[in-house]
């Protein structure tokens, strides 16, 4: 590890995290590329460093919303323990999302008992390329669905159910977390603006626990303390790159442009299959 490949890595990370192209799936392919397949075995904690620094990015756009969404939702249950009627009590808009979050996050649960499984296809790069092409399809039909409505105010819990379903199932190599969650958010009628603000908020108790998991695993493989610099420069591009990259996709998802992220997707997918077949 040195600070080119920390450079890279947190680049990588950071923009294909909020990007619809995998960053799961392209620091795989980067790693094998590079010759750098045993970086996310061996420097465990420097992989946790570079999603704690996507995480600042999310908490530096929706800073605001964040706090309000906290307010507002512990402000609804002091009202209800403080034993004010039930029917009384109106749940805000902040209040109602941070619910839809609670009940997006949890078919996570579901992925705990093959966790195991699911890293190990990350050295399996034709099953990552044909994950990406997937993943072209999901974001070329997002764009062709007639545009929502629904806000933090008139979507269900159920849509929030499928979408946070779809996150999950993207925690496999090359299916694309924010592209999965927005392109289903959208399929419900979301608003793109609030699709796309749903998909990063929800990465936030995502990341956090992926990295509560991590961590332990970190600390007893064992963290050179030497290398501390090199990872914290990794930390930093990931939170600049990762800062933009949310911006420009609000920017798309508005201008019904978000679906142009396909062609990549299948390019790359496409690439990554025949380099495996060549090289294997």
């Amino acid at each position: 590890m040195n600070y080119i490949t920390s450079v890279i890595l947190g680049l990588v990370q950071g923009v294909a995290e909020f990007l619809p192209i995998s960053s799961s799936g392209h620091l795989s392919l980067m790693q094998n590329l590079m010759g750098m397949a045993s970086v996310a075995k061996t420097d465990i904690f420097f992989e946790v460093l570079l999603h704690f620094g996507t995480l600042i990015a999310v908490f530096i756009v929706y800073f605001r919303d964040i706090v309000d969404m906290v307010k507002d939702f512990f402000s609804v249950l002091t009202n209800l323990f403080s034993g004010q009627r039930q029917e009384q009590i109106r749940p805000t808009a902040n209040s109602r999302m941070v619910l839809m979050l609670i009940v997006a996050t949890l078919p996570l649960i579901l992925i705990l008992p093959i966790k195991d499984s699911v890293e190990s296809l990350y050295g399996n790069t034709v099953f990552v390329g044909c994950a990406l092409l997937v993943t072209g399809f999901f974001l070329f039909f997002s764009d062709r669905i007639q545009r929502g409505k629904k806000t933090s105010r008139t979507a269900t819990m159920l849509d929030a159910a499928i979408v946070g379903l779809g996150q999950a199932i993207a925690v496999v190599p090359g299916l694309s977390r924010s592209g999965t969650t927005i392109s289903l958010g959208m399929m419900r009628g979301f608003d793109r603006k609030f699709a796309v603000r749903f998909s990063f908020l929800l990465s936030i108790p995502a990341v956090l626990g992926a990295n509560i998991l991590e961590v332990g695993d970190a600390v007893r493989a064992g963290i050179d303390l030497k290398l501390i610099p090199i990872y914290l420069v990794g930390m930093l591009v990931s939170a600049i790159f990762g800062f933009f990259a949310i911006k420009l996709v609000n920017l798309l998802a508005q201008k019904g442009k978000f679906g142009k992220f396909a062609y990549y997707c299948w390019t790359i997918g496409l690439i990554a299959i025949v380099w495996s077949l060549i090289k294997g």
